[in-house]
């Protein structure tokens, strides 16, 4: 038993920032962030046992991460639906600041400009939005991002490509002034 805490407290320490930055780049909320991170890491301390190497470490918290933010996601929509239907909030400051966008290294300018960005990202589908963040936000290469995702590499470079597409077309509409420079 010691042996495991050890080995979950290294890989705590090893992936925690990453975890994190995943579920900011997702969630585009500091709490929220957070919050995943720590249900993350409880899921990882429960299932190390199941773990079955077929892939790294590093993949198999991707995916735990990246599966808790599509979760997460859903289960904050479903509940502002329920809002909207009548049901009485908790909290219904959570409800009426949805749209908030704290990404800590985004300066104060190019804040509402990120926000248009990540609100746009938030359009794509589930997989074309996972793998572009994986890509142009995580950095990593489209054999990395074919792992934690469970596809084939051409598979991901397609989802790639149809979300820097359909970005540019969104955005497009956004940013008009863009549009008339090229």
């Amino acid at each position: 038993m010691i042996e495991n805490q050890s080995h979950f407290e290294n890989l705590y320490h090893v992936y925690k920032t990453l975890v994190f930055n995943v579920a900011l780049n997702y969630l585009q909320n500091i709490e929220d962030a957070e919050e995943v991170t720590q249900d993350v890491f409880v899921k990882v301390y429960h299932s190390m046992g199941n773990f079955n190497q077929k892939s790294s470490y590093k993949t198999w918290i991707y995916r735990i991460t990246i599966n808790r933010c599509l979760d997460y996601l859903k289960q904050k929509n479903s509940k502002k639906r329920l809002y909207i239907f009548g049901k009485k909030s908790q909290d219904q400051h959570e409800y009426l600041n949805t749209a908030t966008f704290e990404h800590p290294g985004i300066l104060m300018e190019n804040k509402e400009r990120a926000a248009i960005l990540f609100e746009v990202i938030n359009t794509l589908s589930e997989n074309q939005k996972t793998a572009f963040l994986l890509s142009k936000l995580d950095g990593l290469s489209n054999p990395e991002i074919a792992e934690i995702m469970q596809l084939s590499i051409s598979a991901v470079e397609s989802l790639i490509f149809r979300g820097k597409a359909t970005l540019q077309e969104r955005l497009g509409e956004k940013f008009e002034h863009y549009r008339k420079k090229k």
